[in-house]
């Protein structure tokens, strides 16, 4: 398995277009062959002292933090699916980003990761 993850702010009265934008996104990296595709908004996410979700994206009051991924067979299965994707997407995406999105694409983050340990009942 091999795993995607993203952190963003996304504005409150926005959560439905991010919503529906996510969705549209899931469905495109889904069909060129990810396992699956996660969004989650945060609920219980305290500041931090050190660090902390909200300090990692710069969160500003009128803002939520979404936590997502994507998983995959493998790194190479990623690999192919992102670049699908982009070959695919790329322009809508890049229109996305920089048409008002409704998330804030320069304080994201992300990642690719290999994981180390996958319990499930």
């Amino acid at each position: 398995m091999y795993v995607d993850g993203f952190v963003v702010p996304v504005k409150r009265h926005r959560i439905e277009d991010y919503k529906a934008m996510a969705r549209d996104m899931a469905e495109r990296w889904v069909k060129h062959g990810a396992l699956s595709v996660v969004e989650a908004m945060g609920d219980d996410v305290p500041d931090g002292e050190v660090t902390s979700f909200p300090m990692a994206v710069k969160l500003e009051p009128d803002e939520v933090v979404f936590f997502s991924w994507i998983t995959y067979a493998d790194r190479t299965t990623r690999d192919r699916v992102n670049a699908l994707v982009m070959a695919e997407s790329g322009p809508a995406m890049t229109e996305i980003f920089e048409n008002d999105p409704p998330m804030s694409p320069k304080r994201m983050i992300w990642g690719g990761f290999t994981p180390i340990l996958h319990v499930t009942t």
